[in-house]
């Protein structure tokens, strides 16, 4: 009897981030992350899954009790307004930190398997002295000093 070669070999596992906004966890404190579904047209899929953009400088803003996602660079124009899915109780609950002065800032953009989800994370902005501090607590662990 025949062995399956498709059960002896692993899958390899493939990293299912397309990007990360690095520069996030640099000028904000971040807290609670959300994973939220995008709404899209088809070249901007292609664009994503070929890795052609860059969340550094967008943001996300609450309209009308609705996400949306601003200044999402897709090849090498700024793509419109893409709407973000999420539920009335999320939607909700980001309104209400926002009242309190924080900003919704995007984190990883998600195209691992059939859909391409946005980590979203609510944060409130450093000062310099913080931003001076997270360089010097990265560069001893990094062993500089």
């Amino acid at each position: 009897m025949p062995l399956c070669y498709n059960y002896l070999m692993k899958k390899s596992k493939k990293s299912n981030t397309v990007t990360v906004n690095r520069r996030a966890s640099y000028d904000y404190h971040l807290g609670d992350d959300l994973s939220v579904g995008m709404s899209l047209t088809g070249p901007e899929v292609r664009l994503i899954r070929d890795h052609h953009v860059q969340l550094k400088g967008s943001f996300v803003t609450v309209r009308n009790h609705e996400l949306w996602l601003n200044n999402l660079t897709l090849g090498s124009e700024t793509a419109r307004n893409i709407r973000l899915l999420a539920t009335k109780k999320q939607i909700a609950s980001l309104e209400r930190q926002k009242i309190d002065g924080s900003t919704i800032i995007p984190t990883k953009l998600l195209a691992g398997g059939r859909y391409i989800k946005l980590v979203i994370a609510v944060g409130k902005g450093k000062k310099k002295y913080d931003k001076r501090e997270a360089i010097k607590n990265r560069d001893i662990n990094r062993g500089r000093y």
